[in-house]
């Protein structure tokens, strides 16, 4: 067995407020509780030996003609692996009930559920969970040979199991190995709770039948909600669920992506916790939630972002920073956890991220332009933090910072940062006109039309003939894809035809898109990253609002054949085809609805008008 599987080789499940990954194969090899941020009880992710695990597989050895295969049930969270073996065929499913009361709650429940469909099989679990990341002791509890209890400082976890699953210790940890014949089926349920609760009732199969059965029904009931009719159905669903899946519905807020410390490059030092919620990231889901009929997602994000204007008070000093904690909460101290090797020994492995000091100015324009979206602009004391915040910007805009690529390597003049300083003012002056607010939108317009004069001015590079990464550099940069889209230019604009062309010369391989090139403009870091799958939706999306159509939907249809068994998308795509970085990532799956939201419109568009539109 493979002591790290690749990171594509894995699904998600969750309950809306943690999310838990199982490899092909049947290891749960992440979970964090109770919520996506808390320490983790399975990690073996980021250290095979250290990290903890919870295995439940057919128990063949290694070269006996069976293979695995993961899957979906359709248009659900309810992640199978179907063993197929020489003497037989077996399931393991795994899912998590879905916590409908949007309460904060410790308890949190994994259930996984094996039979046997055909002929006659081995199997073997086995629950050897690390809490704190792997740096707490626990103690093992076995109450009888279904029921035991594992506490660690402050989360105990219960492992109950029916018959004829028998649970034994060893050592500190629990195994188990048992038969199935056809029809038969047995099951685990694995519950999380703050230490020292009640144990949970004992599991009944009719019990769990029933609660498979919910789970299903909610989320094929949830996605029927949904308004797309457009040529990447199963695409487009699934990432759908990914992002409900990597939201925190206690308060609306998603988080980058359900893990931490995965590198983007194996054996590098680029490995960041995204366990976090972005202030730029979930802006600019609000659209996409919005085009495929999800208002009720969109408006709860929006409300948590309400929120975040009128609370202030970050550590720096700006009335926004980059990202929070899933409830608001603007402390995220970086740590690096020694002990852990990190995957494939790719250290360090952080908790935390520094990045939230950052000044990124960029957020704002991405915030107000997903507030401009709401019909609804909430209180009088909401609306005068955001006119605070415009005014605070309108005396701050024009200063170097990170960047949206959270670059260590210094501050800069970024042209995305101004670009999306221009999006605020003007985002501003609109919901201050259509729901006739007080603000001083005399002085907003004023310095809206004197950042686009400075882009105009020092953004554009005349040798390049294209719109560069920051004022002082000819190199180019992937953000600058989303120019059109936030209507600072046309599509048809002859220097965004320019740009989009240097940047196909320069940033695309075969569709995969590059974010910048490090090693032009260096970025503080040791080595080198792969592309980046969000980029390269963003490209997607641009040459279709650019009519290129026949390019736009061959870069779509190539970049769907990089996800992995069930749909899923990493950060970024290696130099062998692998999935690198935290995963699933929420942007990449964002990213990816507004392509196939534009490529279908401009598809349906070109058909209208005849059988040659969209030729190059």
């Amino acid at each position: 067995m493979n002591r790290y599987p690749p990171i594509a080789d894995h699904g998600m499940v969750g309950d809306l407020q943690t999310a838990a990954l199982v490899a092909a194969g049947g290891t749960i090899d992440w979970w964090c509780t109770p919520r996506f941020d808390s320490p983790s009880v399975f990690a073996s992710l980021l250290d095979a030996d250290r990290g903890g695990f919870c295995r439940l597989a057919v128990d063949l050895p290694e070269g006996n003609g069976s293979t695995v295969r993961q899957l979906y049930l359709s248009d659900t969270a309810v992640l199978v692996n179907r063993f197929l073996a020489p003497g037989g065929v077996g399931e393991v499913v795994d899912f998590m009930p879905v916590v409908t009361d949007r309460t904060p709650t410790d308890r949190h429940r994994l259930v996984r559920v094996v039979r046997v469909v055909r002929g006659s099989l081995p199997f073997s679990f086995s629950c050897r969970p690390r809490f704190d990341y792997g740096r707490a002791p626990h103690t093992l509890e076995l109450t009888d040979e279904e029921a035991a209890v594992f506490r660690g400082p402050g989360t105990d976890l219960h492992v109950q199991a029916t018959a004829p699953l028998t649970l034994r210790a060893d050592g500190d940890d629990l195994t188990a190995g048992f038969a199935l014949r056809a029809g038969e089926a047995a099951a685990v349920v694995l519950t999380s709770t703050a230490g020292g609760g009640p144990a949970p009732a004992p599991p009944s199969r009719e019990g769990i039948t029933a609660e498979l059965e919910d789970c299903r029904a909610f989320w094929q009931t949830w996605l029927r909600s949904s308004t797309y009719r457009g040529r990447w159905h199963e695409m487009v669903n699934r990432s759908a669920i990914t992002l409900k899946l990597l939201t925190y519905a206690p308060t609306g807020a998603p988080i980058a992506a359900a893990t931490m410390g995965l590198p983007e490059q194996v054996g590098g030092e680029r490995n960041w916790d995204y366990r976090y919620t972005w202030v730029r990231d979930a802006s600019l889901s609000v659209g996409a939630l919005i085009n495929l009929g999800f208002e009720e997602e969109a408006n709860a994000f929006r409300h948590w972002l309400r929120e975040r204007f009128e609370a202030g008070g970050t550590p720096s000093g700006a009335p926004l920073q980059i990202m929070y904690r899933i409830d608001g909460d603007p402390y995220l101290t970086e740590e690096t956890l020694d002990h852990l090797e990190g995957y494939m020994g790719s250290a360090p492995v952080r908790a935390g991220n520094a990045a939230a000091d950052q000044v990124q100015l960029d957020i704002y324009g991405e915030a107000a332009d997903a507030m401009a979206q709401g019909r609804d602009m909430g209180a009088i004391r909401g609306w005068k933090a955001v006119a605070d915040i415009l005014d605070w910007l309108a005396d701050n805009w024009d200063r170097p910072d990170e960047g949206i690529w959270e670059t260590r390597g210094g501050q800069k003049d970024f042209t995305y940062s101004r670009l999306m300083t221009w999006v605020a003012f003007d985002r501003g002056i609109r919901m201050a006109t259509v729901h006739s607010r007080p603000a001083d939108t005399d002085r907003w317009a004023e310095v809206r039309d004197r950042v686009f004069q400075q882009i105009v001015d020092r953004g554009w590079n005349d040798e390049r003939q294209a719109f560069v990464q920051h004022y002082d550099t000819d190199v180019l940069d992937a953000s600058l894809l989303l120019m059109p889209r936030v209507g600072f230019l046309s599509p048809r604009d002859p220097a965004w035809l320019s740009t989009l062309d240097a940047m196909d010369r320069e940033l695309v391989s075969d569709s995969l898109v590059y974010r910048y090139d490090p090693a032009a403009s260096p970025d503080g870091l040791r080595g080198s990253e792969g592309t980046f799958n969000l980029c390269s939706f963003l490209y997607v999306e641009a040459l279709a609002r650019s009519g290129r159509l026949q390019q736009a939907r061959y870069a779509f249809d190539k970049m769907l054949t990089y996800a992995n068994h069930v749909g899923l998308f990493a950060e970024e795509i290696g130099p062998s085809g692998e999935q690198l970085g935290n995963f699933p990532q929420a942007f990449t799956h964002l990213a990816l609805i507004a392509a196939a939201l534009s490529l279908d419109e401009q598809l349906d568009a070109a058909e209208a008008r005849g059988p040659r539109a969209g030729r190059p």
